[in-house]
């Protein structure tokens, strides 16, 4: 059985927020924070699955910046692979998630991350400010 992709979102403003959104299920994960994204269909591309589930979560377009590290492994049989990306039209709206809080640099650990993306932040927070 080959592992299931899962994409997540880094949307990151022109000021330097990141977009923070916290889970409302599974009962294991909910209240934590993560990047927004999901699930890779059969037959559709990484991007476009990106582009797909921002729509559907955040009421929003984005484009699809770099690749943000290799593959972030998640439960046995998972995978995540993470993007910067950018909003090209829309405000986001928590439709699936708690809330969202878009993070400042300073902020960016002030929501409690979930296990599997708060590595992801950290090297977010290294690409974004140079360190």
């Amino acid at each position: 059985m080959s592992e299931v992709v899962v994409v997540a979102a880094v949307i990151v403003a022109r000021d330097g927020r990141v977009l923070a959104a916290q889970r409302a299920e599974p009962a294991a994960l909910a209240g934590g924070w993560e990047f927004p994204g999901g699930k890779v269909d059969p037959g559709e591309s990484e991007a476009a699955a990106l582009v797909r589930e921002c729509r559907e979560e955040l009421g929003v377009e984005i484009a699809v910046g770099e690749r943000v590290g290799g593959d972030w492994p998640l439960a046995e049989g998972y995978v995540m692979r993470v993007w910067l990306c950018s909003l090209v039209s829309g405000t986001p709206e928590a439709k699936e998630h708690l809330a969202l809080r878009w993070l400042r640099p300073g902020e960016y650990y002030d929501v409690e991350w979930l296990g599997a993306d708060l590595p992801i932040m950290k090297t977010v927070e290294n690409l974004l400010l140079g360190d």
